[in-house]
């Protein structure tokens, strides 16, 4: 199922321990502990996650991968269906923000979501 599509980023997201979906900034937002990690656009379909330094510079020189509008100074990327990211390198990217943002909650509500260290 295509991360692209609502029922897919959904079942990707729900898989991940004590993550949340809700409907903001007229999207799908992925959260683990009140904290976004990706969302996917209504309507557009791109997906738009947190990344390393490193990984901002190199994605957002691949053709349909930008600069996520609002997140880009917090190094956000938004991707295009039709990128030139292979639907496992998607599923990586979005489990590293995932692992990027949850590490940045307490150990305490890691243990409550049942987020394995």
């Amino acid at each position: 199922m295509s991360l692209f599509s609502r029922s897919g980023f959904e079942t990707f997201v729900h898989a991940l321990a004590g993550t949340s979906l809700v409907d903001q900034w007229e999207s799908r937002v992925a959260k683990v502990g009140e904290k976004v990690f990706a969302l996917l656009t209504d309507g557009e379909n791109r997906l738009a996650f947190k990344v390393s330094e490193e990984s901002f510079e190199i994605l957002t020189a691949l053709e349909g991968i930008s600069q996520a509008p609002y997140f880009a100074k917090r190094k956000w990327v938004t991707v295009e269906p039709g990128s030139e990211l292979s639907d496992a390198e998607l599923r990586n990217y979005l489990t590293r923000s995932y692992r990027t943002v949850s590490a940045s909650l307490t150990r305490k509500l890691r243990s409550e979501l049942g987020i394995v260290d």
